[in-house]
């Protein structure tokens, strides 16, 4: 959870602020706090191609009790990444799109394109 209902995982309307609260009152005494997101890509030639190009990223961290940062959106504040000591919401910008799920889901479709 909460996978692709993310948007609305606390309901609609959408919130991001109900939607990680309830994030947090859900893993309340958990100690695995892993986590990840996952981009697809698919690029579809014709609406009849037989077989698009599909391209995955994926970036993992952990899920944290008390937001860190104002840049970003959703779940950014929550999600820290071990390997870079921060959360989503305080990496800047740029770096964030490079190394992010759906900056890396699209260096692989560009390479995946360069290659056809």
């Amino acid at each position: 959870a909460p996978g692709v209902y993310s948007a609305r995982f606390a309901g609609a309307p959408k919130s991001d602020e109900r939607n990680n609260a309830l994030l947090i009152e859900k893993l309340a005494g958990e100690t695995d706090r892993r986590a990840h997101y996952v981009c697809v890509l698919a690029f579809v030639r014709n609406p009849e191609d037989p077989q698009p190009i599909i391209a995955e990223g994926e970036w993992h961290g952990a899920i944290i009790d008390t937001p860190r940062g104002s840049d970003g959106f959703g779940y950014d504040p929550y999600f820290y990444v071990p390997s870079l000591g921060h959360t989503m919401a305080e990496i800047p910008l740029a770096e964030k799109n490079a190394i992010s799920h759906r900056g890396l889901a699209l260096k692989k479709l560009v390479a995946l394109l360069k290659d056809q």
